[in-house]
């Protein structure tokens, strides 16, 4: 059986997005002794930048208004260019990033980087965070003196960095001015990134601070071994019941058809989204906002993950396993399952060529009501600027326009790929093949698509039969995805307790499924959560809600 490479697990967890553990908490970030007024309610809302749909290759398979993503077969034959001029003046611009790979060689060694560079015609200082040590990195960028700013900071969704708001709203550019409303228009690629990812991103004050990261709209999802479950009963219109037999047909000797990393909760987003529970909040129609804790099918959700751990369809290490690990125990058999992103799909068809089919679950319904998906935050994350004058603001979001170059540019090939030749070669459908250069120097590695990124589309290299069958999903979980409706709202409360009071509950959560807290603490968990800020966090995320409404 062929072997499993550190960078392909890296590059697995890189595409995924959604499956990440989170360390331990930030202090607080010196911004001042006044919080700032973050809040919309009461404000002049700055209009969300004009969308103009980037004009490119026709999808083989047609996206929807719903969120169903544009499906490519085969890779464009003829790539259009995106962006009319070199972008910079020779300038040194200073960037820092997430990354979920290994770090990058350095300028010198990089042929990739190197390319980059020349294409946006600026000296670029790279600045690469592992996803381990974002949070104390960001605590002692937020805590440091602004004039030590790097010039575009990616502020990644993974985590709630205590006062993110107010260190955004007092260290970063306001955009407004340059992307509200026809404004964008200067920055076509810019204005090619659909409202739905401005909107999760939210605004600041009333104003637009960031670029957004666009997603998918599936999140979450569970990612089985297609032949294992298949061979074990799985069927579309599933139950409950159902998905619990094939879990334990499927587990036998030292394969178990559930596998779970750290931190998910047992992959608990899948299960409480198949019990139609809120995922995170959900929000009446008089404007109330209800927590998916307090919900009874949440807490149901708990339940059933108890019983599935408890007949021993869960892989003994389910709190232990790192994402890394569990992605090589679903690549070589050993786990039947693991929740990840949608976006994992990018590197886990390719990744397991050989070994296994991939494919994302149909949720199973429960007590005779169709089962939910996870949706997505439509924004991974966001791109803020040190504050500057107007040229140099001009000069960095052209190079941010670059890096959004949608898919079937030649910009999008170069910062995905890096240079033909060197980085890549052309498979027999035309698309980039990455040579052993290429699998180390990369957009992975060196993380450019998370400073920006034009629109996600459904593109697996000379795989059309994955593509038509993650279009199909899309179709059938689209219309029964459960939104968070907190995404893009402010609350101080969560920025000041939201990341303590999460980990209370999870800890909780992850502890009732293990068998080692009864149910009772659960309850008991709701109830500290809520007086301890979740009653407040409700509030505000109403009044914010009428506010934006």
């Amino acid at each position: 059986m062929p072997r499993m490479s550190r960078r392909t697990l890296l590059r697995s967890m890189a595409a995924g997005g959604a499956a990440v553990s989170v360390p331990g908490l930030l202090t607080a970030c010196s911004t001042g002794s006044d919080d700032g007024d973050v809040s919309n309610a009461g404000k002049k809302l700055a209009p969300w930048p004009a969308y103009a749909a980037a004009t490119g290759p026709k999808p083989d398979l047609a996206p929807t208004d719903a969120g169903v993503q544009p499906g490519y077969t085969s890779y464009p034959a003829d790539l259009t260019t995106s962006v009319a001029r070199t972008p910079g003046d020779g300038s040194t611009v200073k960037v820092m990033a997430v990354t979920f790979g290994v770090p990058p060689k350095g300028r010198a060694q990089n042929q990739y980087w190197r390319a980059v560079e020349k294409a946006l015609g600026v000296k670029i200082e790279f600045t690469v965070i592992s996803q381990a040590d974002y949070q104390k990195k960001m605590a002692t960028v937020m805590a440091g003196d602004a004039d030590d700013l790097p010039d575009i900071i990616n502020i990644f969704s993974g985590f709630v960095l205590p006062r993110e708001a107010q260190f955004v709203q007092k260290r970063a550019e306001d955009l407004t001015p340059f992307l509200s409303g026809a404004s964008v228009k200067d920055y076509p690629n810019l204005a090619g990134i659909p409202t739905h990812a401005w909107r999760d991103m939210g605004r600041i004050g009333g104003k637009i601070y960031g670029i957004p990261l666009e997603r998918p709209l599936p999140g979450s999802t569970l990612w089985v071994n297609q032949g294992m479950f298949t061979g074990a009963g799985m069927k579309e219109g599933w139950t409950s019941a159902d998905f619990a037999a094939v879990a334990k047909k499927a587990t036998h000797g030292k394969t178990y058809a559930l596998g779970a990393a750290t931190g998910s909760l047992f992959g608990n987003a899948v299960h409480s989204a198949a019990h139609n529970a809120p995922q995170g909040w959900s929000v009446d129609a008089k404007g109330v906002f209800h927590s998916g804790f307090e919900d009874e099918r949440f807490k149901a959700s708990v339940v059933y993950q108890a019983q599935l751990r408890k007949n021993g369809s869960y892989h003994p290490d389910a709190t232990s396993l790192s994402s890394a690990d569990l992605s090589t125990l679903f690549l070589n058999g050993t786990a039947g399952s693991m929740q990840n992103g949608f976006g994992a799909y990018q590197a886990l068809y390719p990744d397991s060529e050989g070994l296994l089919t991939p494919a994302p679950a149909l949720p199973y319904g429960v007590d005779g009501t169709a089962g939910g998906v996870v949706a997505a935050r439509r924004s991974f994350g966001y791109t803020v600027l040190k504050k500057a004058k107007k040229e140099r603001v001009e000069l960095l979001l052209r190079i941010l326009d670059y890096l959004a170059a949608p898919f079937g540019t030649k910009e999008w090939e170069l910062t995905h790929y890096g240079l033909e030749g060197p980085h890549f070669t052309r498979g027999k459908d035309g698309a980039p093949q990455p040579t052993k250069l290429g699998e180390v120097e990369n957009i992975t590695n060196l993380p450019f698509k998370y400073l920006a990124e034009g629109p996600q589309v459904l593109f697996v290299p000379e795989r059309p039969e994955a593509v038509r069958a993650l279009h199909a999903w899309q179709q059938k979980v689209v219309p029964v995805a459960i939104r968070n409706a907190s995404y893009g709202l402010q609350s101080r409360a969560n920025t000041a307790q939201g990341t303590t009071l999460k980990a209370l509950m999870e800890d909780t959560i992850t502890a009732v499924i293990a068998g080692r807290s009864p149910l009772s603490e659960y309850d008991a968990a709701v109830k500290k959560w809520r007086s301890r800020g979740g009653d407040r966090m409700a509030q505000e995320y109403a009044k914010e809600y009428a506010a934006n409404a």
